[in-house]
């Protein structure tokens, strides 16, 4: 069964460039993939995109089974959650503009105490995919339009699960690019540390709009 057969042509004719326009703007998590491409390069990144994926998976289906009632009614659990986020995000992004931690680059532009692992990118993709309220939100709100009533639930839900991550892949993907192509200029400039702290200056703001936002 294909796709055209679970959800109208004209739903998705208007929701694929919609999502795309959506998820490539700017913002935490793309913010978060062009860091890592400029810092660990866009093979390393791909373990942050997915976490994120994972992440923004859960966000999509959870936000349709009502769980964020649960999270309206118990706001403390979800707000100790983001601020633990943001504090790690902020945390690595001073140790990144200090020129230290293991995402800072060496003067020889590699990482200073060897690669970071990829669970920790992945874990850094889903805190922050998963802790974005802004994510859930745009979620509730766009999701729903794009449903029709008079077809089963269940498979266009998949339907529109697996277009999210597609698009959402690819916008992390362009975001992770562009940063390893701007880190290939500042290297060759012999700028490392200037790019050490716009990396970590872009890992803090990440974190204080977790935070804030």
């Amino acid at each position: 069964m294909s796709a055209v057969t679970l959800l109208p042509v004209n739903l998705l004719a208007v929701f694929i460039p919609t999502f795309f326009f959506v998820s490539a703007t700017p913002g935490m998590c793309m913010t978060l993939s062009m860091t890592l491409g400029m810092t660990v390069g866009v093979k390393r990144a791909l373990w942050m995109m997915a976490g994120e994926l994972v992440g923004v998976g859960i966000v999509v289906v959870l936000s349709m089974v009502g769980v964020t009632t649960i999270l309206l009614k118990y706001p403390s659990f979800f707000t100790l959650f983001k601020w633990g986020g943001g504090l790690y995000l902020f945390y690595v992004g001073i140790g990144m503009w200090r020129s230290r931690g293991r995402l800072a680059l060496s003067e020889e532009g590699s990482s200073k105490r060897g690669p970071v692992s990829g669970r920790s990118l992945a874990t850094q993709g889903f805190v922050t995919a998963i802790a974005n309220p802004k994510g859930w939100a745009f979620f509730i709100a766009l999701l729903p339009p794009f449903l029709d009533q008079s077809l089963p639930l269940a498979p266009q839900l998949s339907v529109l699960l697996v277009l999210i991550l597609l698009l959402e892949f690819i916008c992390l993907l362009l975001y992770a690019t562009g940063g390893q192509s701007l880190a290939h200029l500042l290297r060759k400039s012999s700028n490392v540390r200037m790019m050490n702290r716009f990396s970590g200056t872009l890992m803090m703001g990440v974190a204080l709009w977790l935070v804030l936002g």
